[in-house]
């Protein structure tokens, strides 16, 4: 583990492959899993608020699951999480040309949101931990669907927070993604 701030960064973030190969895994990870994708409170209010920008992307089975349960659902642990379909496929989830899609970020690439898409989604498969004491905790999460990404990663040499430069800077800033690199440098020269 590597503290930088008061975040606490699993070094297998620096030192493992990942880069994402949908045309692999198909975008499996929007369909498999036991509950829908982990929401910030604030994200529930902004997928409301631009319900109408990705509305048109969504299926018409996605669109009645977010008007039957909401924008959002709180599962067994307690935490916000996307709305699913039948329990499988995120209810945001849309397929194009057998790619299982984001229609929040179909929205957002066409310019018609501000919003790109859940921060738990773009950042994955690093997953944060929030502790009481205010520090968050960046973990790696292994998952089999992903296996073709860690394949990927570690054939062209991209450790995973290489591969999610733009969503860490997102979440934390360019200052703690500068911070990450020189960690990952300092690293590889032990």
């Amino acid at each position: 583990m590597i503290e930088i701030d008061d975040k606490i960064v699993s070094a297998d973030l620096l030192r493992e492959g990942f880069l994402c190969d949908i045309a692999q895994c198909k975008g499996i990870c929007c369909v498999e899993g036991n509950a829908g994708a982990p929401l910030d409170i604030e994200e529930v209010d902004t997928l409301e608020q631009e319900w109408e920008s990705y509305r048109p992307y969504m299926t018409p089975e996605g669109i009645e699951a977010v008007e039957r349960q909401g924008f959002m659902v709180v599962d067994e642990d307690g935490d916000y999480t996307t709305p699913l379909i039948n329990d499988a496929e995120c209810a945001y989830a849309y397929t194009e040309n057998g790619i299982t899609l984001c229609a929040i970020e179909k929205a957002w690439l066409e310019g018609k949101t501000p919003f790109r898409k859940p921060i738990s989604c773009h950042l994955y498969p690093i997953r944060l931990m929030h502790f009481s004491n205010g520090t968050i905790g960046l973990n790696y999460h292994r998952w089999s669907v992903c296996a073709s990404a860690r394949e990927c990663g570690k054939k062209l040499g991209v450790p995973v927070y290489k591969s999610l430069k733009e969503a860490i800077t997102r979440r934390f800033g360019a200052d703690f993604y500068d911070q990450l690199d020189a960690a990952a440098e300092l690293l590889k020269q032990q």
